[in-house]
């Protein structure tokens, strides 16, 4: 049986678009649940800020980014603006059932086609797509799902995106993929005493 991950992800991170490739790529064995959620709240919980809210880390990101993806071999195109509101994609993919298909095009309508909810004819174009309007996207029951992934994701410790849950097992970011394959494939590293004790480390200081 293949094993199964849950893969917590935010259409606003090219972080989480190109590990979405990277998985569909490298990781055909394993079934993905996706679970859209909204960063934004990941970060108020956490009490956290986001990469690109870091005036010098802006534009590094950027540019790690479209590194990686000439290194995988992704297409990537910046869309015009960023960070952009992500809640309207978000919606759309649990309104259309949150598959992978459904997940694989709203990545590509930002990440590829350099698209934002707020080009209005795009966007339009893409609901029809789906057969949807933007009734089908602010009903309680999407906002509900919407809500409840978020929640469910701290629970089991996500902090960022794109995180990978397996057996209760968080893996963050895209540099972890193969981490994350590595621990589907048994490697004896993660039986290791030094592994469990990275878990286990005292704090020297706390910064106030």
């Amino acid at each position: 049986m293949n094993p199964r991950i849950d893969w917590y992800f935010d259409f606003i991170s090219p972080f989480a678009y190109l590990q979405w490739h990277k998985l569909r790529r490298e990781a055909s064995h394993v079934t993905v649940t996706p679970y859209p959620l909204l960063f934004a709240g990941l970060l108020s919980h956490w009490d956290n800020k986001g990469p690109v809210e870091i005036p010098p880390k802006r534009g590094w990101t950027y540019a790690h980014c479209l590194w990686i993806a000439k290194r995988e071999g992704i297409s990537l195109r910046l869309p015009s603006a960023h960070p952009f509101n992500p809640l309207p994609l978000l919606r759309l993919s649990i309104a259309a059932g949150a598959t992978p298909e459904v997940v694989d095009r709203l990545f590509n309508f930002v990440w590829q086609d350099g698209h934002l909810p707020t080009d209005n004819d795009a966007w339009q174009a893409l609901l029809s797509e789906f057969s949807l309007d933007e009734s089908a996207l602010n009903t309680q029951e999407v906002k509900t799902a919407l809500r409840r992934n978020g929640e469910q994701a701290i629970a089991q410790g996500v902090f960022g995106v794109p995180t990978t849950v397996f057996n209760g097992q968080a893996f963050w970011g895209v540099d972890a993929t193969d981490m994350m394959l590595a621990y589907l494939a048994n490697d004896a590293f993660f039986s290791s005493d030094d592994y469990q004790k990275a878990f286990a480390l005292p704090e020297g200081i706390t910064r106030k």
